[in-house]
């Protein structure tokens, strides 16, 4: 046996059905299109949310609500975050530098510290905002909350 003589294995491959070849191959006439309406016509093709001409649901339903093309997102870190990561690391000062080191934000995303959890160490935290309670929890632990 060499490759001039394989076969696939029997019932393994199957002729496709060959339609629109007239009335003896069963298939002929309409080509299994049916009898008239869009879909049987050559070049049909339907669009997408179409329902066969009952009002669509995209416009069965009322718009609503409204996108802020002036807001800014921020990533969330909680104080109980940067007192873990800065005792793993043996931090003093943790930045956006550090938090993207460590994989907790993306190249490019703006960091809001919050005060969830409890810091006990005293920190130079650098960020983009701050929430009023973990700037007063940094600097009561001895630290300094620095906004970018």
């Amino acid at each position: 046996m060499d490759l001039s003589n394989i076969q696939p294995a029997p019932g393994s491959v199957k002729r496709s059905t060959r339609i629109g070849r007239g009335p003896g191959s069963g298939k002929g006439g309409t080509s299994t299109r049916g009898h008239k309406g869009a879909k049987s016509r050559s070049g049909y093709s339907r669009k997408i949310g179409f329902e066969g001409g009952q009002m669509p649901l995209q416009r069965r339903l009322p718009k609503f609500g409204f996108k802020n093309i002036n807001r800014v997102e921020y990533k969330a870190i909680n104080l109980d975050t940067l007192a873990q990561l800065a005792e793993a690391r043996q931090l003093q000062k943790v930045g956006v530098e550090e938090l993207r080191a460590a994989g907790y934000i993306r190249r490019g995303q703006l960091v809001k510290i919050l005060a969830g959890g409890a810091i006990n160490t005293a920190l130079t935290v650098e960020a983009n905002a701050f929430s009023e309670a973990a700037k007063a929890a940094i600097e009561a632990a001895g630290g300094t909350a620095n906004k970018i």
